[in-house]
Parts: structure tokens; C-alpha cells; sequence
């Protein structure tokens, strides 16, 4: 139990005991978010919410990470423990560069695109030499098919899983504690999976993730005092990749992460049908925004969604646990 409860207890309270004072020196700087023109008018009263939030609850994270470690494993921390950290701290690293430019220029616009993409692409490079190195598995889990070998090309899926779905979170990222709570079932749903497979390294990472997620959440849901960035989402994002990689349970990340996929997929549609007919299939994109304009508030809309994660995640759960 020392595996789930230290990690996830020790994130939580570093993270509650240490974002007030994050707030105030944000506050004091007059350092917040800008609002996205594009998006929902009654967004911009939100406008100058500090952000960055998920430069505190990386660091929980890390921190009770290897705390938790070592106690468990004492002078060894595994290889795939460390490319967990590298992936969260790279991938968090650029969505914080990215806000830091947000912020100076008192705009919405950060980093170039082909910039963040090649930072993420060389986080996934290094993650496949280290699973390579673990000699871990090159093949594709498919369930009710068992493993497909890819060889070589299976650099290219990690390429794609982590840039996708640490984009998808971050597309996700529009509404007070959307994010937070789905991203905690997600690695949640992870850690169980993990820790029954006996990989406690990984369930360690998972469980402190979430109990970074949830002191985060105190002060993230509506009315939100403090917006993750892109330094949580593209993080976030990154890692849950990861987990489901190292648990050699890649494609139930589509399952689990389905909102963060549904997200991702009403973009592209909605971009592709205006350019194709000059006609929208949503009233407007991501989706979460779709349903404010229909006049949903956005706590329904955080546990509608919330809800749809969690009967994924224990569900999926279930698929990967039975296989």
C-alpha cells in the first residue's frame, strides 16, 4: 500500500501546501493568461489567471517519485523510472517555454509549431533508446490479437503516440478542471494496471501524478485560480503516452483516453469541413467548447466528461487486466 499512498499523499500535499504562494507571486507580477480571441466571449473575464500551475505539481511529482523509490527499491532507481521524469520535465519543460513567451509578449501566441514538435519528437527518440535498451518489447499489443512486431517502426508509433497525445491534452485544456480530473482518472486507471502487473516503479510515477492532479484541482475548478499551462497539458500528455507504452498497453490509451481523443478528432473534422465545404460541423472547436455554446455551464460539462473518462478507464482497466 506504501507504494500508492506515499506517492499519491506526499504529491497531494506538496502541491496544496505550496500553490497559494505560487498564485500570490504570479498575481504580484501581474503574470496571467491571455484569452484566446476565437474562443467563447464570456472566456476573456479569465483573462490574467495566473498559469503555469503544472510547474508546481511536476515538481510534487518528481520529488515523490523517486522519495518513493528509493524507499521501495533503496540506491536503484530503474531506467524507466528516469525516462518517466525526463519525458514529464522535457515535454513540461517546452510547454513552459511556450508560456514564458505568452507571458512576456502579453499574447496568445508561444513557440513556432515545428519547434514544439521537434522537441517532442526528440523526448520520444530517447524514450525508444531506453526501450531498447530495457529490451522491451517491439511490438504493438493489440487485444484479443496479442502482439504485432513492428521491429524498427516502432519508433515511429512512439513518435506519434507521444506527440499526439501530448497535443490532445493540451487541446483539451479549455475549461476549469477538465483536464485535472480527467488526466487523474486516466493515471489512476494506469497505476492499478501497473501496480497488478508488479512494475511498482511505474505504478509509483502514476499514483504520485495523481495526487499532484487532484491538490492541483482545489485550486484549478471553477472559478479557477490557476490555469496548468502548457506546461501541465503538454506534460501530461507526454507521460500518459509513456505509461501506456511501458506497460506495453499502448492502444488502450485510445480507449482510456477517449475524450482526449474525441477532443483531438473535432478539431480535425471541424478544420477539414470548413476548408473542404466552407461549412462547420461544431458550433465551435475542441468540443468542450461545442457543448458552452449550446448553453451547457462548465461544471456540467466537467462531469459529463469526467464521467465518460471514468467508465473508459475502469472498463479498460478491466480488458487490460482480464488479458
Amino acid at each position: 500500500m506504501m507504494t500508492i499512498l506515499l506517492p499519491l499523499v506526499g504529491s497531494f500535499l506538496i502541491t496544496v501546501a505550496f500553490m497559494p504562494a505560487l498564485i500570490r507571486y504570479f498575481r504580484a507580477r501581474h503574470e496571467g493568461q491571455m484569452i484566446r480571441e476565437e474562443g467563447p466571449s464570456w472566456h476573456e473575464k479569465k483573462s490574467g489567471t495566473p498559469t503555469m500551475g503544472g510547474l508546481l505539481y511536476m515538481i510534487a511529482i518528481v520529488v515523490m517519485t523517486l522519495a518513493t523509490s528509493w524507499i521501495v527499491q533503496p540506491h536503484h532507481v530503474l531506467p524507466t523510472t528516469w525516462i518517466l521524469l525526463f519525458i514529464l520535465v522535457l515535454y513540461g519543460g517546452l510547454g513552459a517555454w511556450d508560456d514564458s513567451i505568452k507571458l512576456f509578449h502579453h499574447q496568445n501566441e508561444g513557440l513556432k509549431a515545428w519547434q514544439k514538435m521537434l522537441g517532442q519528437i526528440v523526448g520520444a527518440l530517447i524514450l525508444f533508446w531506453v526501450y531498447t535498451h530495457e529490451q522491451l518489447p517491439m511490438a504493438l499489443h493489440v487485444p484479443g490479437f496479442g502482439d504485432w512486431t513492428m521491429s524498427g517502426w516502432y519508433a515511429l508509433f512512439i513518435i506519434v503516440w507521444l506527440v499526439g497525445f501530448s497535443n490532445a491534452v493540451n487541446l483539451s485544456d479549455g475549461l476549469d478542471g477538465l483536464v485535472s480530473g480527467l488526466a487523474s482518472i486516466a493515471f489512476a486507471a494506469y497505476g492499478v494496471v501497473a501496480f497488478q502487473q508488479h512494475q511498482l516503479n511505474i505504478a509509483i510515477f502514476c499514483f504520485a501524478v495523481v495526487g499532484g492532479l487532484l491538490g492541483f484541482l482545489i485550486f484549478n475548478h471553477k472559478p479557477a485560480k490557476i490555469f496548468m499551462g502548457d506546461t501541465g497539458s503538454l506534460a501530461l500528455g507526454g507521460a500518459l503516452a509513456a505509461v501506456a507504452i511501458l506497460l506495453h498497453h499502448e492502444l488502450s490509451l485510445l480507449w482510456i483516453g477517449l475524450v482526449f481523443v474525441i477532443e483531438t478528432a473535432s478539431v480535425i473534422l471541424q478544420v477539414a469541413s470548413f476548408k473542404l465545404t466552407g461549412k462547420r460541423i461544431f458550433l465551435m472547436s475542441p468540443i468542450h467548447h461545442h457543448f458552452e455554446m449550446l448553453g451547457w455551464s462548465e461544471w456540467k460539462i466537467d462531469f459529463t466528461f469526467w464521467g465518460i473518462g471514468l467508465v473508459t478507464a475502469v472498463s479498460g482497466v478491466w480488458v487490460m487486466l482480464a488479458n
